[in-house]
């Protein structure tokens, strides 16, 4: 299992069974804090407890101090150390003092059991097979199947991401593609105990997105920079070199300008697409070029770019899904594949990201109509109406008509229509095959969930907490660790986010702006050109160029082949010419086939 693991710690590698030998940990390390044999892990604690553990806990130090005080000793410098004494002293109480992410498992042999927990919002992976002769886990599938787990896949999961996209059911959020390898859920931890395996999980954090705080828009601004900055000192926490990824866009932006602590040069990395009309190139300048000249600014920053290509894309692909392990949505995380890839070999085992801004500052175009929607419901039609020309003279797209108004006044009515699309997208894809989707009578509905809107914050929290967020958090884990490279998301802070959510929705879509209060925090601390940049850009490479890549346009009709042999699709699909789309264009059918197909490909010998 550890030897599957190998990309995820190439610093060092352990294996430890109990006395009884019921019990087995294993683990791969990748050092980062206590580089030395101290920090190493499974770790051993009074004599009572051993844990084995991937992540970090960004606060380790304010926590060792407030333990050390309690009459806690330690024999490290790392925080693994601070995880096992913080729940010696507060149990499963521990989880809601750290600012972190992570993934562990701790057996406590007095209790004599096992306690597991994933951090807020999942950026830490945590599989589990589970059954009443054995209980295994571990940070990816890979290590499930290198003791002969099956690789039995969830039809349903298949077929609800080749018609509608998704790679996570949001009714369930332990399922994955497979049957019998489940997902302990983002904010969650379980107890087992280890003579009858009974298993029990428990949820131990939510987000509140109901109660308001009465605050002034400047205080506001105020309060979450200073939360940012706190989060940001927090994550340059390391022993080794620390850089970020930098996109051009103003979440990586806002970071790297957050960060002023010395005067030692600063990685960037960023993925460039020369003659591409959304290459981020000029704003990727513009940015490191305002900070240099920055007096604010103390760190020289050293730039790196990489040019992913479609011939690359190629050569990479199979190796990019065994690290992905479920499917992705598109060539944006090849992308990132890349970015992680050069700081390996610039030797920068940390990368800050700004993964999660758009998420809870409602950085994406779609939360304009909901934020509109929750004006009208309230009958603000004058404050809809300034808004809404606001956000045209900016010339955001968004769609708002007689539907809308229907769906602020009855959002349980929206939900229901929205919800039949969703069924019958599934259903009537004209490439499936109809006995595929015979074979799930009674399934038709799983995985499909919209929620009830009456507010911005509710989809802001649907996306955050349910559906959206955590996929990306994975294609970011598996892509780093493909590197041996940690990624760190400060926008992910808890107190951060919390503080957000309490924010009225006009502090985050006003005057025509998107993530508005993220804009003033930046307002003068970066350049103009960025902090009021009207576009809005994913991480996007050429998709649509590269799929008309004969080769690649080769490798997605196999792919169409196989699913045809799986009797997932038609066999008039393999008459149907490849359609190349956009990174984030909908109905992407065509990368969707090729990344479903390779759910059914042998494992590649890396």
């Amino acid at each position: 299992m550890t030897n599957a693991l190998a990309h995820r710690g190439p610093d060092g590698e352990a294996q430890w069974i109990n006395q009884w030998g019921n019990v087995g940990f294993g683990h791969r390390r990748l050092s980062i804090i206590d580089l030395t044999d101290a920090g190493a892990q499974p770790m051993h604690y009074l004599k009572r407890y051993t844990i084995v553990y991937n992540g970090e806990i960004y606060n380790y130090l304010e926590l060792k101090e407030i333990l050390y005080k309690k009459g806690y000793r330690f024999k490290s410098l790392s925080d693994t150390e601070v995880i096992l004494a913080a729940y010696d002293y507060w149990k499963e109480d521990c989880l809601e003092h750290f600012d972190g992410m992570f993934a562990f498992a701790l057996l406590d042999i007095k209790q004599q059991i096992i306690f597991a927990a994933r951090d807020r919002f999942g950026e830490k992976p945590f599989y589990y097979v589970a059954s009443n002769e054995v209980f295994v886990f571990a940070s990816e599938m890979k290590a499930l199947w290198a003791i002969g787990t099956e690789k039995k896949i969830d039809d349903k999961m298949l077929l609800n991401y080749i018609t509608l996209g998704y790679v996570q059911n949001a009714n369930d959020k332990e399922l994955t593609f497979y049957q019998n390898i489940f997902s302990l859920p983002p904010g969650n931890f379980l107890k087992l105990n280890i003579q009858t395996l009974q298993l029990r999980s428990y949820k131990y954090w939510d987000i509140d997105k109901d109660t308001r705080i009465n605050i002034s828009s400047s205080d506001a601004v105020e309060k979450c920079k200073e939360l940012l900055i706190l989060s940001v000192n927090r994550r340059l926490r390391s022993d080794v070199t620390v850089g970020t990824s930098l996109s051009g866009g103003l979440d990586s932006s806002a970071i790297l300008a957050t960060i002023k602590k010395s005067a030692a040069a600063f990685n960037t990395f960023s993925a460039v697409f020369p003659g591409f009309e959304k290459d981020e190139s000029h704003y990727i300048q513009s940015v490191t070029s305002f900070l240099s000249l920055s007096k604010s600014f103390k760190r020289s920053i050293q730039s790196h770019t990489v040019e992913p290509s479609a011939f690359e894309l190629i050569k990479d692909f199979e190796k990019l899904c065994y690290y992905q392990e479920e499917p992705f949505p598109s060539s944006s995380i090849y992308a990132q594949y890349k970015v992680f890839e050069m700081a390996k070999k610039n030797k920068v085992k940390v990368l800050l990201d700004g993964q999660g801004a758009d998420e809870i500052f409602a950085g994406y175009n779609k939360y304009i109509h909901w934020y509109l929607q929750q004006l009208a419901a309230k009958s603000k039609f004058i404050t809809a109406q300034k808004e809404k020309r606001e956000l045209q003279k900016n010339n955001l797209p968004f769609n708002w008509g007689i539907k809308n108004y229907l769906a602020a006044y009855l959002p349980a009515h929206a939900v229901i229509k929205l919800e039949q699309n969703e069924y019958l997208k599934t259903v009537r894809q004209p490439d499936i095959n109809k006995d595929f989707v015979a074979s799930l009578q009674g399934r038709e509905w799983e995985g499909i969930r919209k929620p009830i809107i009456t507010k911005l914050n509710d989809i802001l929290y649907f996306n955050t907490h349910t559906l959206g967020l955590e996929e990306l958090l994975r294609y970011a884990d598996r892509n780093s660790m493909a590197h041996g490279v940690e990624v760190r998301l400060p926008y992910l802070n808890h107190q951060l986010v919390e503080f957000v959510f309490s924010l009225p929705a006009g502090f985050k879509i006003h005057d025509g702006w998107t993530k508005w209060i993220l804009r003033k925090m930046m307002d003068k601390k970066l350049p103009d050109e960025v902090v009021w940049r009207k576009d809005k850009v994913g991480y996007e490479p050429p998709q649509f160029q590269w799929m008309h890549n004969e080769t690649l346009q080769e490798y997605m009709h196999e792919a169409k082949r196989k699913l045809v042999d799986q009797g997932i699709l038609k066999k008039t699909v393999l008459d149907k010419k490849i359609v190349p789309k956009a990174a984030h264009e909908n109905n992407n059918f065509d990368w969707r086939y090729l990344c479903a197909a390779q759910l059914f490909s042998s494992d590649i010998n890396l």
